[in-house]
């Protein structure tokens, strides 16, 4: 019997997030929370599978009870965890979120956790070469053995000529080493079809200097990095083999879509009342991934992106608060179209 195919599989973090009810208040005087579903992949999985996307998730999680809270939750969208492994020596992962005036500082409980433990057998049980799309994301390439797994994902869809999209997904306090960090992009970017981030991700990408990293407070989803960002994108687009595209993800502004080709792009985005810039990105992503498998072209997907990315950052959540197909394309459509 045929292996059932899939439009997108994700693979890497998951995660219970746990959003502060208390919006605006400091961290310190939180009183309640409420529970999500998070993490890069799973968000984006979520998102795409609510655009109609049908998709299949690649992490793990522990032999926990939250471990159950996110697979109830992935299986209630109607996104398959055929290929989730219980991973019963590690731990599914914990995100505390504030929602402060203009700040959103984030703690992360990841000691041991059970996406990291993705191995090279979780890989090769999961139909990649099949789907009609893979992405994943840089944080899995912080720990043994995740990273040797998602070079081999990445490789598995290359081969198979499975466009691979990668979030680049910075996380300065999940590196032993920032400069790491960029060690291992720049190994996997030439797997990588099209590599999606902010512009401190891409200068994160290509640093060599601790110094040039600088983390403040709890705002570990935003680092200051200091760098040439289009420098270091001509240098990414200058490599032999590597990324079609690089997009930039600027927030209310928008993307720059920056191609191989030389050419610039530059995409506006939606008017959005902010509650949660949390989310967002992965939001975008998902737009953007539905549009290239509809054959549209760099400018509508990333429109599309924009426009689900503007819902979300209105909503408290991540992966519960995507938007479905309609309301991303109404969305759109009230605000000038894609």
């Amino acid at each position: 019997m045929s292996r059932r195919t899939y439009d997108l599989v994700t693979m890497g973090r998951s995660s219970i997030d746990l959003y502060s009810n208390d919006v605006g208040a400091p961290f310190e005087e939180i009183t309640s929370f409420a529970a999500y579903v998070g993490g890069s992949p799973t968000n984006i999985a979520t998102g795409a599978r609510r655009l109609g996307l049908d998709v299949a998730a690649l992490t793990a999680v522990g032999d926990d009870k939250v471990g159950d809270f996110i697979l109830h939750f992935l299986r209630s969208e109607g996104i398959d965890v055929s290929f989730v492994p219980r991973k019963p020596s590690a731990r599914s992962s914990a995100v505390l979120l504030g929602i402060e005036d203009d700040r959103f500082p984030l703690v992360f409980y990841r000691d041991n956790a059970a996406d990291l433990q993705l191995d090279i057998d979780d890989v090769m049980a999961t139909p990649i070469g099949a789907a009609r799309a893979l992405e994943l994301g840089g944080t899995n390439l912080s720990r043994e053995p995740s990273r040797s797994a998602s070079f081999l994902a990445a490789e598995t869809a290359r081969r198979a000529g499975v466009p691979v999209f990668f979030d680049v997904d910075f996380r300065a306090d999940q590196w032993h080493d920032p400069r790491a960090f960029g060690v291992n992009v720049r190994a996997i970017l030439p797997l990588v079809d099209v590599a999606i981030g902010t512009a401190e991700e891409f200068n994160a990408a290509m640093v060599s200097d601790r110094a040039d990293i600088v983390v403040r407070d709890q705002q570990i989803s935003a680092p200051e990095i200091r760098g040439d960002l289009s420098e270091n994108l001509r240098a990414i687009l200058a490599m032999p083999i590597g990324p079609e595209a690089l997009v930039v993800k600027r927030g209310g502004e928008g993307v720059t879509v920056h191609l191989r080709s030389g050419e610039t792009l530059r995409v506006p985005g939606f008017p959005a009342q902010v509650m949660n810039v949390l989310g967002a990105g992965d939001a975008f992503a998902a737009g953007f991934i539905y549009g290239r498998l509809h054959g549209w072209d760099w400018h509508r997907s990333a429109r599309m992106g924009n426009a689900c990315g503007a819902i979300v950052v209105g909503r408290h959540g991540c992966a519960n608060s995507m938007a479905t197909e309609a309301e991303a394309l109404a969305y759109a459509e009230r605000h000038g179209g894609l």
